[in-house]
């Protein structure tokens, strides 16, 4: 089992910044990405920026350039500095853990969420 504890998130005014932090707990060996996703009421769980064992990062189009996803691999954590903020990036994020399954996909844990509130 693994366990994820986001922490960080906040109020903040557009064009603001928050870093967010992920800790991960518990059966890790096989986890081979972290990252995170974000929620709005009523809206699908959306990718924000992943990163996988090897360091190769993905972001959505709408993150690209003010976002950065890292990892400190000693310390079994994962950041999103968040920079530039806008009201659109208001919503809960998710801290997320893949790891493989025996039948070749891939099992997915989540943290509990951190609210991120952009607002003047």
């Amino acid at each position: 089992q693994v366990q994820l504890v986001e922490s960080g998130g906040g109020l903040v005014q557009p064009g603001g910044s928050l870093r967010l932090s992920c800790a991960a707990s518990g059966s890790i060996s096989r986890i081979n990405a972290m990252g995170w996703y974000r929620q709005t009421p009523g809206k699908q769980r959306e990718l924000v920026a992943t990163v996988t064992t090897g360091g190769s990062t993905n972001y959505a189009d709408s993150v690209k350039g003010r976002f950065t996803v890292s990892q400190d691999n000693a310390k079994n954590t994962v950041y999103l500095q968040m920079n530039s903020l806008k009201p659109e990036d208001t919503a809960v994020y998710y801290c997320n853990a893949r790891k493989p399954t025996s039948w070749g996909t891939a099992f997915n844990y989540w943290g509990q969420g951190t609210q991120v509130t952009v607002s003047s």
